[in-house]
């Protein structure tokens, strides 16, 4: 086991509220009205175990915190003590944590826990992967709101485990004019306007666009950040190359979105460009192979 990636962003913990909340709801869906009625029928209430979670497979770890929160819903009594943290590189065999206390609290907590390990680990893992494969360019991943409901602070967390930057958290914390506001609005210079009367001095202002003569367009309007929505590599150079001869030295962020894979990715980062949004991280990462092995005392 690897020790944390040095070019991870710091990693602020998740409130607790957050975690105790999200944790609290999934234990009442799987416990559902009658509570785990397979382990009440087969487990002694006195019975004590001691259990450790293990990576089956290397990647990143992310959701520590909603593991214990997990275990500890069920029974003040469980101690549950960390050998990696959240960003650690895991090899195949390392022992995240291990846990001890009552055996029924550690088998009907054990599913939780490792739905949110296993899923946020594997976004982790994934955004790790796109991140080591543009290492040395200017460029960074950075999610989007593609993640699934109820999720996406804790999704967005993993982001940053592996390694990424956040995208707009939701509808209200940054405007992000797409093709659509653009078609009703009238165009990508008239839609820039009406953002630039409305928004606050805090509120940044991002564009989408789908061609050249469209960044032009935007540059003139003066955006924050501009879009670059499916524009192959050659493109993109040229966009960059535009950005940097018509604003001199006030330069517009420019993210490239789009069909981004692990074959294209370090491709779109040496164009240039500042930012590579990515939906797949999010909404179609594979979970990452952790498992519960169990001692009874």
């Amino acid at each position: 086991m690897n020790g944390p990636e040095p070019d991870i962003p710091a990693l602020a913990c998740l409130a607790k509220p957050m975690v105790e909340d999200a944790v609290r709801n999934a234990l009442l869906e799987d416990l559902g009205r009658a509570g785990d009625i397979t382990t009440m029928a087969t487990i002694p209430a006195d019975a004590s175990a001691d259990a450790a979670i293990v990576t089956r497979k290397p990647g990143i770890l992310s959701g520590l915190d909603l593991a214990r929160a997990a275990f500890r819903l069920m029974s003040d009594d469980v101690t549950f003590d960390h050998l990696a943290s959240d960003g650690d590189r895991l090899a195949p065999g390392s022992i995240v944590a291990r846990i001890s206390g009552p055996a029924s609290a550690i088998l009907s907590a054990e599913r939780v826990a490792l739905n949110y390990l296993s899923h946020l680990s594997g976004i982790a893992t994934a955004t790790r992967a796109f991140a080591d494969a543009i290492s040395g360019t200017r460029a960074r991943i950075t999610c989007t709101r593609k993640t699934t409901p109820g999720l996406r602070a804790l999704e967005k967390y993993a982001v940053r485990c592996g390694g990424g930057s956040n995208h707009r958290f939701g509808l209200d914390d940054a405007i992000l004019i797409k093709d659509n506001h653009i078609a009703v609005a009238g165009g990508v210079g008239k839609a820039i306007a009406s953002a630039r009367i409305f928004a606050g001095h805090t509120v940044k202002i991002e564009v989408e666009v789908d061609t050249l003569d469209q960044l032009r367009e935007a540059l003139n309007a003066g955006p924050d950040i501009i879009m670059l929505d499916n524009m192959a590599p050659d493109m993109l150079r040229q966009a960059v190359a535009i950005n940097q001869a018509q604003t001199g030295g006030a330069m517009a962020v420019l993210e490239a979105s789009g069909t981004v894979t692990l074959d294209t990715v370090a491709a779109i980062a040496a164009t240039g460009v500042d930012y590579i949004s990515s939906g797949w991280i999010t909404h179609s990462a594979p979970v990452l192979d952790l498992g519960l092995d169990i001692r009874v005392r």
